[in-house]
């Protein structure tokens, strides 16, 4: 896992429930964060597969995301987002909220945060 670009944790577990932090398009093998190129599609993308990671270090899988938030520094990118989602997550895909925001950590143009309902055995 990356280190956050902040002072939180990657991930919580609150019972059956596992959060994960916003995760943004970094790419995992660079010593300082370094954003993917490309459109914010093309960031959302590593920022799910950034997530996948932190899910299953908390022992949780994408088919158990049951809320997602999508956070956006330009709506005009939503189309292109929405293709990324339905090529990541199958159906019943997880409720998603989708935020316009001014600004993202690092000139992130996309970041994503997820909740999962993997019940401890």
């Amino acid at each position: 896992m990356s280190t956050p670009v902040g002072p939180y944790s990657p991930w919580r577990r609150a019972g059956d429930l596992v959060v994960i932090s916003g995760q943004l398009g970094l790419l995992p093998s660079h010593d300082t964060p370094t954003m993917v190129e490309g459109a914010a599609s093309d960031q959302l993308r590593q920022a799910l597969v950034n997530a996948r990671r932190v899910l299953g270090e908390a022992g949780a899988t994408f088919d158990q995301v049951v809320k997602a938030t999508l956070f956006l520094v330009d709506m005009d990118d939503f189309t292109s987002c929405n293709e990324v989602w339905v090529d990541a997550f199958e159906p019943p895909r997880p409720t998603r909220s989708a935020v316009a925001v001014a600004m993202l950590p690092l000139g992130a143009r996309a970041e994503v945060e997820l909740w999962a309902y993997s019940p401890l055995s």
